[in-house]
């Protein structure tokens, strides 16, 4: 974890500069450079809609005066002790008195609570409010009154809502609805004081801003302080009944002294919000650190389809994150060490991580390790080589992992050689793995590190393995730089480190998907339109005419009705033909015999057609017809397909398709809008990427041919919105390189 340096700059000080729309003004927040951070309230920007109406840009909640309100009412405040009321009133008058706010009791049995005027109800409160916490059982009766008084926020602690199950879910309803009409914002029900907690005000530097919808799994996070790790906010979102995470991650990706955000997510309320505030961040290259756990429910899904049943909720949720640049991490470890890193880390000036150690046995098990983790080890070059033997023996190994033997590092040799490695142009990241404490040589090691650090603009990681902690080398010198980022294992150590490339890695070629999404429906979308028959199931013919309406290429086909018109249609698409059974309750085909191929003749296609029709007849299937088709023979089988996520919308999936596609699952699902960058990386994730690029002397596939049928299914998915409730085409053949792909066959779901 990183140390600080003591300061002065006070938490929760600095009011968040408000700009026009597309203002992007600089900030040096304790004499680091900062990335530019958009601001403004709400209602700062314009509507901009998307094809389906939703909004393209978040807003921006104006959450100042909740964070640091000028008055506070505290309604049910008590000083009777042994009564929960109590304790929390006097939580919040000290918080009151940290953050310069004027603090009013209300109850209408008393006169006073710890020595203050006790005022009988809202309408008797001596001045406009800017925040009311809620210590009632029922705050439902109460919003009315708050309207009222024009009080902006309030906090409503009382449990027995969604959490609770169903009654309590429609006891939250009418409690958001109250809320909605209102006019102030609601923070709760089901939250704690995790927002008034004493931050520490002596920790300077880039701050971590917290969100959480369990209090008790932010206090990892939270204890950072104790280790020079400062924090600014903190954000208990409970049942998100109105304000949500996501108007939460769009405040803190615009306030100057935010580093990162770090957030404990159990289920996120609006799929929609929450990419919009990711997006925001990521304009402002703020890094996400996220731990996501539970699972949310699709919703109805009739799941026809092969893409219906391959992806589920976590994988959706998995897919927008990685979208949009937050990063998902699995533990509260992780998330701490994590983010304490990325609120603190300078820009990285290269990529490669050079391995320092004073046992070769240690870097070679990091380095392993690491590599394993994608992170790049350079090779050093031979001047570089020669100079570290200046001060370590011949025989031990300074490729990189640089092994010192140990003895260096006692005198001013130790010194000599860091300088010397962050030097080098190819290292971006020198890390220093320490196993266990070997004083005195591990302390000089340990100082020799934070002063090469203070040094130099590159990172420097430490890995103190010792389980004791007490060790002053690890205390005082290593959590007492503000420049060495501090790990306790090499796992948190290599996750932080990856995260930290993959963030600037990713905000630095970053455009927002949404600056290009669809603001108005194409002429595709109106022929798709026509084609659509709500609450039905297309058929085959039918569902390749809404391909075709958006340019996605389908074999030459005819859909026939007797054997005599069969072999006219083969006559028409030329032989070899593929003979399939058409119908819109026909989902796959070939289980039931349904699909004949590689038909060469006239008496072929008669024979194909009489089975087809009496396996059709004697499964009870009714039939529009039978296709005729091209035969397509070479190329890769892959599947593309939309559904609906009950929390994002439409879906795009695109993977390894064919008869295979659900024993297989090598799928990859988008959220849309996406671009082609994107689409270009799905690719990238699928585990049989190395089919596409040719294997065993096959050509290369159409990857530009397989990328554009993604993006006109996303364009399609985008346009249709709910009417398309499915579409999966399986298998679309990838044809070789500037040939094309065509859909082989499509399934089409109507809403």
């Amino acid at each position: 974890m990183l140390g600080s340096t003591h300061g002065t700059l006070t938490t929760h000080s600095r009011p968040a500069r408000v700009v026009a729309c597309g203002e992007q003004p600089p900030h040096t927040v304790h004499g680091m450079s900062e990335p530019h951070r958009d601001g403004g309230g709400q209602g700062a920007c314009p509507v901009d809609r998307d094809v389906s109406g939703r909004p393209l840009h978040a807003p921006v909640p104006d959450l100042d005066r909740f964070f640091r309100p000028e008055s506070v009412a505290v309604i049910g405040a008590s000083d009777s002790e042994g009564r929960p009321n109590t304790g929390i009133t006097r939580q919040l008058i000290g918080w009151a008195e940290r953050v310069g706010a004027r603090l009013h009791p209300v109850n209408p049995g008393r006169t006073e609570v710890f020595g203050r005027p006790c005022h009988a109800g809202i309408a008797e409160l001596p001045e406009p409010v800017d925040l009311a916490v809620l210590l009632v059982g029922d705050p439902l009766p109460v919003i009315e009154q708050l309207a009222e008084a024009k009080v902006k926020f309030a906090v409503a602690f009382a449990s027995g809502f969604a959490e609770t199950g169903e009654r309590g879910a429609a006891a939250q309803d009418r409690l958001a609805e109250a809320v909605a009409r209102s006019g102030l914002r609601l923070l709760g029900p089901n939250t704690n004081l995790n927002a008034f907690e004493k931050f520490r005000t002596d920790l300077d530097g880039p701050a971590i801003a917290l969100i959480t919808q369990s209090g008790h799994q932010g206090r990892p996070v939270f204890s950072l302080q104790e280790l020079g790790i400062r924090l600014s906010h903190w954000a208990p979102t409970g049942n998100e009944a109105d304000l949500e995470t996501a108007d939460f991650l769009s405040y803190f990706a615009t306030r100057p002294e935010v580093g990162a955000i770090a957030a404990y997510v159990e289920g996120l309320k609006d799929g929609r919000s929450f990419l919009l505030a990711a997006d925001r961040a990521a304009r402002n290259k703020v890094p996400v650190v996220a731990v996501k756990v539970g699972r949310t429910e699709t919703g109805a899904r009739t799941a026809a389809s092969h893409t219906g049943k391959l992806t589920g909720a976590d994988e959706v949720v998995d897919a927008a994150m990685r979208q949009f640049g937050v990063i998902r991490v699995d533990g509260l470890d992780e998330l701490q060490d994590t983010a304490a890193l990325l609120a603190r880390a300078r820009k990285p000036s290269a990529e490669g991580v050079a391995v320092y150690s004073i046992s070769g046995g240690t870097g070679a098990h990091f380095s392993d390790l690491a590599t394993a983790a994608g992170l790049r080890l350079p090779t050093l070059g031979a001047a570089k080589q020669a100079e570290l033997h200046q001060w370590i023996p011949e025989y031990l190994h300074v490729a990189n992992p640089v092994d010192n033997g140990g003895h260096p590092v006692g005198d001013w040799r130790g010194r000599k050689i860091l300088d010397a490695l962050l030097a080098d142009p190819a290292v971006g990241i020198l890390i220093c793995p320490i196993t266990g404490p070997f004083p005195p040589m591990s302390d000089k090691l340990a100082q020799d590190l934070v002063d090469a650090a203070e040094q130099t603009d590159k990172l420097v990681c430490v890995v103190w393995g010792s389980p004791v902690g007490t060790e002053d080398a690890y205390r005082r010198t290593l959590l007492g730089s503000s420049r060495v980022a501090t790990f306790r294992t090499f796992a948190n150590c290599i996750t932080a480190v990856r995260a930290y490339l993959d963030h600037h890695r990713f905000v630095a070629g970053y455009r927002s998907p949404f600056d290009d999404a669809p603001r108005v429906l194409s002429p595709s979308a109106r022929k798709a339109q026509a084609l659509m028959r709500p609450g039905q199931q297309l058929s085959e013919h039918a569902a390749k005419q809404l391909l075709r309406a958006y340019g996605i290429r389908v074999p030459r086909e005819q859909l026939v009705t007797s054997a005599a018109a069969a072999v006219r249609a083969a006559s028409l698409v030329g032989y070899p033909v593929v003979m399939k059974a058409s119908g819109p309750q026909l989902t796959h085909k070939t289980e039931l015999g349904l699909v004949k191929v590689q038909l060469t003749s006239a008496s072929q296609v008669r024979d194909a057609y009489r089975e087809l029709t009496d396996i059709a007849r004697y499964e009870d299937v009714p039939l529009d017809g039978v296709l005729v088709c091209q035969m397509i023979e070479r190329g890769v089988e892959t599947i593309v397909g939309v559904t609906q996520d009950s929390l994002f919308g439409p879906t795009v999936t695109v993977g390894l398709g064919g008869v295979l596609v659900e024993v297989l699952r090598d799928v990859v699902v988008g959220v849309p809008p996406f671009g082609e960058d994107q689409a270009r990386a799905m690719l990238d994730e699928l585990r049989g990427r190395a089919l596409l690029d040719g294997v065993r002397g096959a050509p290369p596939a159409d990857l530009d041919a397989l990328v554009e049928v993604v993006l006109r299914v996303q364009r399609m998915a985008l346009e249709l919105g709910d009417e398309l409730a499915e579409l999966d085409i399986n298998p679309l053949v990838v044809l070789p390189r500037g040939q094309g792909a065509v859909a082989l066959d499509a399934l089409a779901v109507c809403r």
